[in-house]
């Protein structure tokens, strides 16, 4: 071998011994850097500031669990920075996504995870978690809690199916009693009854639509045209639209309380709603009692009391009474018309206008509800128009008037 091939193959020994060293070079150097990616733990810079601006609860946590860092919303759900994870739901979404650079969201379409909020007792609320992944040792966990959103759905679900149900009963009577009614086209005494009960059907259908149709208003977002509104105005109005039913239940409605108090409002909205209390408490109450109704001011406020001395509520139903639909005594409530969507729209009602609706009831002692309304001044009273001062006419001169005849001495004129 010459030494020009022996110059060659130590210059290729050469190129492939430096070449493996700067192999192992650069993987050893990836090597530490990736151990020391892993070692880090340190929250990268701006992470914090980010998660102190953001409404849902975020953490971000290492390899052991432990939250680094966390948002004010994250504090609720006990995760708490220098604390562990809470729950194992949350840990096993972290091992999921730690080997993967992909976002993963859990729960999936069909599954939810319930986590607990606030102290004891604790609430559990459903949330969705997004996992994603920082580093090799750092995750980030962002709650969204969407109980209200289901909440409000399953609310609207089941408003939809329970006018569905009560919508169904009068149609279906009133098809019914039409078909009675042609059967008996003969018997005018027997049409005459059908009729009577088809009208009642049709009633109790338009009563039914009218509530529905308030409820929905006042659920709308459409703000109310508020005014100067007059207490002793909504309640007169209320006892005469109901004066027919008292005086066909035997019962007496009586007016008491303080006179004069204002709120801001709309007349007729709040007139249904005191309307639906009064109706209320004739419909369950005895014939020959009474119901009350009084106004006062009470810090700042002013009260509307329907108190009546009818069957009383059980105290396990009145934390339901307000729900649409909702019967404490279905039976009655069917002998007596009720739908079920008058506290309900009474609740909506004063809710509009700031205020809050109170119960107290006990079985066999009858019930109260008490309306609170934020009160106003009342308004002021326009000065009447001044009218110009007119300009004093100068009274006519009177006529000279003669003097009258001196009687003569026989008391006849001279």
């Amino acid at each position: 071998m010459d030494s020009t091939q022996l110059a060659l193959l130590a210059l290729l020994v050469g190129v492939i011994v430096g070449g493996s060293v700067s192999a192992v070079t650069v993987a050893a150097l990836r090597a530490r850097d990736r151990a020391r990616n892993e070692q880090v733990t340190d929250v990268p810079e701006g992470v914090r500031e980010v998660l102190h601006g953001m409404d849902d609860a975020a953490v971000v946590i290492d390899s052991s669990f432990t939250v680094l860092a966390a948002s004010a919303a994250a504090t609720p759900f006990g995760l708490i920075e220098g604390t562990a994870l809470p729950t194992e739901e949350l840990r096993a979404l972290s091992r999921r996504v730690r080997g993967s650079e992909a976002a993963v969201t859990a729960p999936s379409a069909t599954e939810t995870m319930r986590l607990r909020r606030g102290a004891l007792p604790a609430e559990p609320r459903l949330v969705v978690v997004r996992a994603t992944r920082i580093s090799a040792r750092l995750t980030l966990l962002v709650l969204r809690d969407i109980t209200e959103r289901e909440r409000v759905e399953e609310m609207r679900r089941d408003f939809v199916a329970n006018t569905s149900h009560e919508l169904k009963t009068p149609v279906g009577a009133v098809s019914l009693l039409a078909e009675a009614i042609e059967s008996a086209a003969d018997d005018p005494p027997q049409v005459r009854i059908f009729a009577t009960r088809l009208q009642a059907e049709a009633s109790r259908l338009a009563l039914l639509t009218s509530r529905i149709m308030n409820l929905s208003r006042l659920q709308a977002a459409d703000e109310l045209t508020l005014r100067d509104v007059s207490i002793d105005e909504v309640v007169a109005s209320a006892l005469d639209a109901h004066a027919i039913q008292a005086d066909s239940a035997g019962v007496e409605v009586v007016r008491g309380g303080s006179r004069g108090h204002y709120v801001q409002g709309d007349a007729q909205v709040l007139s249904e709603a005191v309307g639906n209390l009064i109706a209320n408490a004739i419909a369950y109450s005895p014939r020959g009692s009474s119901v009350g109704v009084g106004v006062k001011s009470v810090d700042g406020a002013i009260e509307i009391a329907v108190t009546d001395r009818g069957i009383g509520i059980a105290e396990g139903d009145q934390d339901r009474v307000f729900e649409r639909f909702y019967r404490a005594d279905p039976a009655r409530a069917r002998r007596t018309g009720g739908s079920g969507l008058g506290l309900s729209i009474v609740k909506h009602a004063v809710q509009r206008h700031g205020g809050e609706v109170r119960l107290w009831s006990r079985p066999g002692r009858g019930s109260t509800f008490t309306i609170r309304l934020p009160e106003s001044a009342a308004p002021a009273v326009e000065p009447a128009p001044k009218r110009g001062r007119k300009k004093k006419r100068p009274a006519p001169a009177k006529p000279a008037v003669a003097p009258a005849p001196e009687p003569a001495a026989n008391g006849e004129p001279a």
